[in-house]
């Protein structure tokens, strides 16, 4: 039995409400993708500055502005490593608060990803109920690349296709992202954080192609 064109712009405008829910999960998951940045950069800025190397007192340059210029201050600021004590506690101070707060990003971040798997399997399994009511829906969900003969007036298909492809790269951008948390240590490499930094920034997982046609669908 075929679904009557009003059955067919009610499920229609339904998978749109749903894809419009989607999207603005997405939207609240790019804004903690944005928090999380700001903070392994500072966590990143924090731990080089304590765990920079004191200045060589061997050097002869070194000991030669010792020599013509040993203040007080500056003695006492070769001995404890280089490091100002202020500064030192303020450093030590957003370490303990930046990884904290990442590990609660991945929290957050996990959660919206599970709704986000509620969503998409939720407008699966209407689509699937459609399918078995109209014989001439096809639709090809799970393929790299999403095209309409139509781009003005996608198909119900192309929302449910859309958004599984969609939450395919947000799972492995924030798989990506758990790891990056989990692997962070105070004894990380400069070279490591430097490494976590620029995949957060990158996102190599996302492709702002297929996240652009989404956004263009919402009216």
């Amino acid at each position: 039995m075929e679904i009557g064109e009003d059955g067919q712009r009610q499920s229609k405008e339904k998978f749109l409400r749903t894809f419009s829910d989607f999207m603005t999960k997405i939207a609240e998951y790019e804004e903690l993708m944005t928090i999380g940045s700001i903070l392994l950069g500072e966590f990143r800025q924090a731990l080089g500055f304590i765990g920079r190397p004191p200045i060589d007192k061997t050097s002869t340059l070194v000991k030669g502005i010792i020599k013509a210029h040993g203040t007080k201050r500056l003695l006492s600021y070769v001995e404890a490593g280089s490091l100002n004590s202020h500064d030192t506690i303020q450093n030590a101070s957003k370490l303990h608060t930046c990884h904290p707060g990442l590990q609660e990003h991945i929290c957050k971040a996990k959660s919206i990803l599970n709704e986000l798997k509620c969503l998409v399997d939720n407008d699966a399994l209407m689509l699937q109920s459609i399918m078995e009511e109209d014989e001439d829906v096809n639709p090809i969900i799970g393929n790299e690349e999403v095209s309409w003969s139509d781009p003005s007036k996608p198909k119900t298909v192309d929302y449910v296709a859309l958004m599984a492809i969609i939450y395919g790269m947000v799972k492995q951008d924030y798989t990506m992202q758990d790891r990056i948390v989990s692997s962070l240590t105070l004894k990380s490499s400069p070279g490591e954080l430097e490494t976590y930094c620029q995949m957060w920034s990158l996102r190599p997982f996302i492709d702002d192609d297929i996240m652009q046609k989404a956004w263009s669908l919402i009216p």
